[in-house]
């Protein structure tokens, strides 16, 4: 077969095998496109393809999400290959350092190597050697040391990640291109920089997307800070800032370009700008874990807040009439503050509400029946606070099934094709131009719950498809509605430490789906429904520290998993796993609790008569005593019993007479 003609490879998604043993001899193609990713479902100790070292006109080479045991960085790709415009090996299991060809590649215009294990320094003459570098990415590796300075200098540089490295040192601005730079992406999250934040980075007029979390960048924003125009996204969280949130949001172009601005996780103090709720296109706000005070804004307008995180701050005062503007709320979180009052019956103007959390504020009153409409509802967390009164059985209509709106924010590519394989096939016989292919940009939400006994943050797809009810550590009264077995979509439901009487519904063995069900220190009385032993996702069950009685549910199923402590506390509980059995206080058939027998009660009345007998027997013991031995008492006493026979003879003298004539 002639293949000399050959210029394109593209096998995606199959699987590679490795190289017989005896080495044939050089193909005759030479290959412009080479395209192999994902072709390693095992690790292949085999290495590279072997005839790629016989190639010398590549252009594009694609060998991402494969597993090359072992293998460290191909540079002999560079030296055989001086038209080479991108390289793409992320996901490859390479390791040891980057290390670059002796001489230029002028043409070199693309490096992904993330997920890798390479390790040590960036070079710093590398804008030497890539002169052209426009887009660089070594994201999740073992990198060391800082961002080589020659990168301040590179007017062509578009794209730089070097997120979740082991990279540190003082960021300084001869660091980072200048103001008038091509750079419009840059990723620096979670390494070990430090220091100050260069101001002038956040006034580079093309940087649309800068993310500087989970790094140890200190000190104060200046009161007057200001994004450029051209800001997306900016993520300066888990960080060592501090003082006052900066001002001056709402007069820049952030008006109607920004999409996010996250400053969680630092130690900014003071109360929030309201600039921050009156910036037009800003969709995810994120101001959580700080030291921020004072009340909430008011007077605001925005409308297209999709995702408000204020958790964990120090925020007092009422929720706001303004904030029933906010009708494109998907999450609302304002856990974790000293908020009080109560739940506004504004409401339900949030009908896009999913997730909505208030707990460990000092909310108190009923809850509205405004809840009720909320009808997107999956996640509501009231636990911690003094709400109090009924619990509404309108709650029922929400179904709490998992919500199906986006749990991540993704903002569109800023350039690029659909994906490799059409750019290849549109652009055979030709030189690649300027466009490139990028990851998406996805900032996972997470939101904190506790469930299953334990406290867990979910994030990203588990969010997607966690529901819950949790109204815990409050002041609930009455009975558990029977309606709220129709909560089939639930898969957690903590109503534990509230005053809560009555039955466990029977109908909660339709919750099918849930996982976590505390009803634990309440005063709950009754037998436990012996459905519920059907529930067959049943993880945790807590009914301890109640009034219940009767026999434990059969040790099946789910059931067959509980231990004594989900049961503790209920003194008139009996069987598995409890110690106390019932045969001592009940035949094997099913009795009534309050049965006139006797036989089929919890109370021993033969111990009962006994124990009445010998206390009224001692009373009048004690009386008697007393009287004998104390003068005054006992006159007392006799004049008392005088008293009490004249008041009677009196009585009867009169009623007796009237009675006599009004038979006459």
């Amino acid at each position: 077969m002639n293949l000399s003609n050959l210029k394109v490879i593209a096998c995606d998604n199959n699987e590679l095998i490795a190289a017989p043993s005896f080495q044939p001899s050089a193909p005759k193609f030479q290959l412009l496109f080479f395209s192999a990713s994902n072709c390693t479902p095992k690790p292949l100790q085999a290495g590279f393809p072997n005839f790629l070292h016989s190639q010398y006109d590549l252009v594009l080479v694609d060998l991402s999400h494969n597993k090359f045991v072992g293998e460290p960085f191909p540079s002999w790709l560079f030296e055989n290959n001086t038209k080479l415009n991108r390289l793409y090996l992320r996901d490859t299991s390479f390791i040891g350092p980057l290390q670059l060809p002796q001489h230029p590649t002028p043409n070199l215009h693309t490096v992904d190597m993330s997920g890798n294990n390479i390790h040590g320094q960036v070079a710093r003459n590398i804008c030497s050697i890539f002169p052209r570098l426009k887009n660089f990415m070594m994201a999740n590796n073992s990198l060391t040391g800082c961002i080589p300075p020659c990168f301040g200098n590179m007017s062509s540089l578009e794209y730089l990640d070097l997120s979740n490295n082991h990279m540190s040192c003082e960021l300084l601005e001869h660091n980072l291109p200048t103001v008038g730079s091509s750079l419009w992406s840059l990723k620096l999250s979670n390494n070990n920089f430090n220091g100050r934040l260069p101001l002038s980075v956040f006034n580079m007029t093309n940087l649309a997307y800068l993310f500087l979390d989970g790094n140890k960048f200190a000190g104060q924003l200046s009161g007057t800070f200001s994004l450029a125009s051209s800001f997306w996204w900016f993520d300066i969280s888990n960080n060592l800032l501090s003082g006052m949130l900066p001002r001056g949001i709402e007069n820049s172009s952030l008006n109607h370009f920004a999409q996010a601005i996250d400053l969680s996780r630092n130690q900014f103090e003071g109360t929030i700008p309201i600039e921050y709720f009156n910036s037009h296109g800003l969709e995810f706000l994120d101001l959580s874990e700080n030291n921020l005070s004072g009340s909430l804004p008011l007077g605001f307008h925005a409308s297209d807040l999709h995702y408000v995180h204020l958790y964990r701050n120090q925020l007092s005062g009422p929720l706001p009439y303004a904030f029933c503007n906010l009708s494109s709320l998907v999450i609302f979180d304002l856990g974790d503050n000293n908020l009080t009052g109560p739940i506004p019956n504004w409401i339900d103007s949030l009908s896009e509400l999913s997730i909505f959390v208030l707990k460990s504020n000092q909310f108190n009153g009923i809850l509205p029946h405004q809840l009720c409409l909320l009808r997107k509802l999956s996640i509501l967390d009231l636990s911690e606070n003094n709400f109090s009164g009924l619990l509404p059985s309108c709650l029922s209509n929400l179904n709490f099934t998992a919500s199906d709106e986006k749990t991540s924010v993704e903002p569109g590519r800023m350039s690029g094709d659909d994906g490799i394989q059409e750019e290849i096939f549109a652009l055979i016989g030709y030189y690649l131009d300027d466009k490139i292919v990028l990851p998406v940009i996805d900032v996972k939400i997470a939101v904190e719950l506790t469930a299953k006994k334990n406290f867990y943050s979910y994030e990203g797809g588990i969010l997607r498809y966690m529901s819950a009810l949790d109204l815990s550590c409050n002041r609930f009264t009455g009975e558990i509605p029977t309606e709220w077995g129709n909560l089939s979509g639930i898969y957690s439901l903590n109503l534990s430490h509230n005053n809560l009487t009555g039955l466990i519904p029977s109908s909660f063995f339709n919750l099918k789906q849930i996982e976590s069900l505390d009803l634990s220190h309440n005063n709950l009385n009754g037998r436990i429904p012996a459905q519920l032993v059907e529930l067959t996702f049943l993880a945790v069950f807590n009914v301890s520290y109640n009034n219940l009685s009767g026999r434990t549910p059969e040790m099946k199923n789910q059931f067959g998993t509980f231990d004594e402590s989900s049961y503790k506390g209920n003194p008139l509980l009996c069987g598995p796993p409890l110690q106390n059995s019932c045969d001592k206080t009940e035949s094997p058939s099913a009795r009534v609790p309050n049965d006139s027998n006797g036989d089929g009660g919890f109370i021993d009345m033969y111990s009962f008569y006994a124990s009445f007998g010998v206390c009224y027997i001692i009373a009048v013991l004690t009386i008697a005593a007393v009287l004998c031995i104390n003068p005054h008492w006992r006159r007392r006493w006799f004049y008392f019993i005088e008293e009490c026979i004249d008041t009677c003879y009196c009585f009867l003298a009169i009623n007796f007479r009237k009675l006599y004539r009004f038979r006459r």
